[in-house]
């Protein structure tokens, strides 16, 4: 959105090739200004423009942290009485879980990404219809380009946050440091 707006500055004398006084001299608008540009432009919606999408975008963290947790509470159950989750598994629990959420959102983050690069060459009207242009055009796999290096970081991430957090309502869990990992006493 230009949040400029140009006006002519009379004061000046006029250039050789034109009618009269020419200089541009740029204002920058206030935020009310802006407010009321968008407001006559573009109306109300346009302030709400996007959120559909970032709601979308919010079902990522909520995959994870659902099959952690369905996870951790399988593996609690069957250990009954006994010791809690150790950090390695903490670690491979974050980056499983991690490694779904982002499995399954990824297609939604590629043509996200297609539609604000915009010039790319992508003309979406809609995240939908840049699900069904990239499925028609590329196949499935169009919608996962590009998602080895999103999964090295993210999952990788992901692992080290859960294994670096408190337990979280489990028994104080063994730590791979000072454990005695060999059977050697420690």
């Amino acid at each position: 959105m230009r949040t400029t707006v140009a006006a002519s500055d009379p004061s000046l004398p006029a250039p050789a090739n034109s009618a009269g006084p020419t200089k541009t001299v740029v204002k920058k608008l206030t935020i009310l200004e802006t407010i009321l540009q968008i407001l006559q432009k573009d109306g109300i919606g346009a302030f709400w423009s996007g959120i559909g999408p970032a709601l979308v975008l919010v079902s990522n963290p909520v995959l994870q942290f659902s099959l952690f947790e369905q996870l951790k509470n399988k593996i609690l159950a069957s250990r009954v009485g006994g010791p809690g989750l150790t950090d390695l598994e903490f670690f491979w629990l974050g980056a499983v879980s991690k490694l779904f959420a982002t499995t399954i959102t990824y297609p939604y983050l590629t043509v996200k990404a297609r539609m604000q690069a915009g010039s790319s060459g992508h003309q979406y009207n809609s995240t939908l219809d840049g699900l069904q242009q990239t499925i028609a055009s590329e196949g499935v796999a169009g919608l996962y380009r590009g998602i080895v290096s999103k999964l090295i970081q993210s999952v990788a991430t992901a692992a080290i946050l859960f294994v670096s957090q408190p337990a979280n309502g489990c028994k104080p869990r063994p730590t791979l440091v000072g454990a005695n990992l060999r059977g050697f006493d420690s």
